[in-house]
């Protein structure tokens, strides 16, 4: 939206937060999605937190790199970047410590990942 790189003290963190905000007067529902630094994010995820409490559900793809390649030449995004450009990005279990993350393996398909995530935010 802002067309800026990510990276530390990223020029989108401040419209990020203020649709969190935003979202949490006017929706029922506020998804954040993305690939998220851990560090770089944390103010992010602690204002969720702060605005949700408990109801903040944070899902984490605990995959291999192979595998999340393997993914990637499955988009239609596929031939933007590749291996090389993802190997510098990669950060192996960058889990939060912010967030309780719902770690999902290379074992579940899309559709059980969907039914999932949606069990537990409509059986709420």
């Amino acid at each position: 939206m802002l067309n800026v790189n990510d990276g530390e003290d990223t020029p989108a963190l401040p419209l990020m937060k203020e649709l969190l905000i935003y979202g949490s007067r006017h929706s029922e529902f506020v998804i954040l999605e993305g690939i998220m630094n851990r560090e770089w994010y944390k103010p992010l995820f602690e204002l969720a937190v702060q605005l949700y409490g408990t109801e903040v559900y944070a899902y984490y793809f605990d995959l291999t790199f192979e595998e999340t390649l393997k993914r990637h030449l499955t988009r239609s995004k596929c031939h933007e970047f590749g291996e090389e450009e993802m190997r510098r990005w990669w950060r192996e279990k960058d889990f939060s410590d912010v967030l309780n993350e719902t770690r999902i393996t290379s074992e579940k398909n899309m559709e059980s990942i969907v039914m999932d995530i949606c069990s537990t935010i409509f059986n709420k």
